[in-house]
């Protein structure tokens, strides 16, 4: 199907892609009754009303924000891009993308070696978690985006400096977004202690008795909008940030790597991603924001993010999130479709 053909399918197959808020909440409305085969049926025919309600039918509070085409040049869809919302890891390609500017600048190298230890270690390391030694910021940094490693995440942090990570937030025009200065900061917070108290590797293992805090905070979170996230994935994969070509390829390499991709994007499509995930009492999220490239000349880009956060026992958690992924898959899947 050519592209001018998806722009008048889109159009007219569901006003939520003309009047995205409003419309976004009669969708749930009208998703309330229909059980999940049904959704997956519809999904099968080829709408993308379908595939949109699919993913409005998840718990609690859903924000999107697609862009087909540079800047949404194809089409906008949209459902309350603007929500400040927890997204946990999302945030990380912030780290990446300061680490690879001060590379660029000769300020840091991907070959050098960081130290692994308990002054940094962090639960959700599924890469560095029982690991000590040195290994190259290059491997750090690939282990921070393709594995979401919390402990690698911090090595960079702490190389780069969180302040420096907010600078190039604010250069590039994201006011909604927030970064913690290290994500065992984050989680010393809402585990109890005082803000700016790092409970260090024993505390965070033995935690102090009390009550938690919501991640979604004043103090020290991680979050934003829909809305910013496209933003920054539409400009730093044009290379806005980066001022050699190469500095982009190495971004756009690591930024491939996300194990998520494969749960979330449709088969044999190039994708530039990172998602956040994070079951907590009160609060829990999933997030996945990056760019698909449909087409062989690269030249129709569709960027994304997707957030969810709900209230609901942590036993629901896995459920949730294998939903959110088909969701997000079925929406990719029939727009890439209907782009080509």
């Amino acid at each position: 199907m050519q592209r001018r053909t998806f722009v008048t399918l889109a159009a007219t197959s569901t006003a939520t892609l003309a009047m995205p808020v409003m419309t976004g909440a009669a969708l749930a409305q009208d998703d309330t009754n229909r059980d999940s085969t049904d959704q997956r049926d519809r999904e099968a025919s080829g709408g993308l009303d379908a595939a949109l309600r699919r993913f409005l039918a998840l718990p609690g509070t859903k924000s999107y924000l697609i862009h087909a085409g540079q800047g949404g040049s194809l089409r906008r869809i949209a459902h309350q891009p603007d929500l400040f919302l927890f997204t946990a890891s999302a945030y990380k390609t912030f780290v990446l993308g300061q680490y690879l500017r001060d590379v660029e600048a000769g300020l840091l190298s991907e070959d050098e070696p960081l130290a692994i230890d308990d002054s940094v270690r962090d639960p959700s390391s599924p890469v560095f978690l029982e690991l000590a030694g040195t290994t190259t910021a290059r491997s750090v940094l690939e282990a921070m985006i393709a594995h979401s490693d919390n402990t690698a995440t911090d090595i960079a942090t702490e190389k780069v400096n969180a302040d420096r990570v907010r600078a190039l937030i604010a250069q590039a025009g994201l006011s909604s977004i927030r970064i913690p200065d290290s994500t065992r900061l984050f989680r010393s917070y809402i585990l109890g202690a005082a803000a700016g108290v790092d409970l260090g590797w024993p505390g965070i293992l033995h935690p102090p008795p009390g009550p938690r805090r919501s991640p979604l905070n004043d103090v020290i979170t991680l979050a934003g909008s829909a809305r910013d996230f496209v933003s920054w994935y539409e400009q730093a994969l044009r290379g806005v940030f980066f001022a050699k070509r190469e500095t982009l390829t190495e971004f756009k390499r690591i930024q491939a790597m996300s194990e998520q991709i494969a749960k979330a994007v449709p088969p044999d499509t190039p994708a530039y991603a990172k998602g956040g995930e994070l079951p907590w009492p009160g609060l829990s999220t999933k997030s996945f924001a990056g760019q698909i490239v449909v087409g062989g000349d690269g030249r129709r880009p569709v960027t994304f993010c997707f957030i969810v956060n709900w209230n609901g026992p942590e036993s629901d958690f896995p459920a949730v999130e294998a939903e959110f992924f088909a969701a997000i898959k079925g929406i990719l899947r029939v727009i890439k479709r209907d782009l080509q």
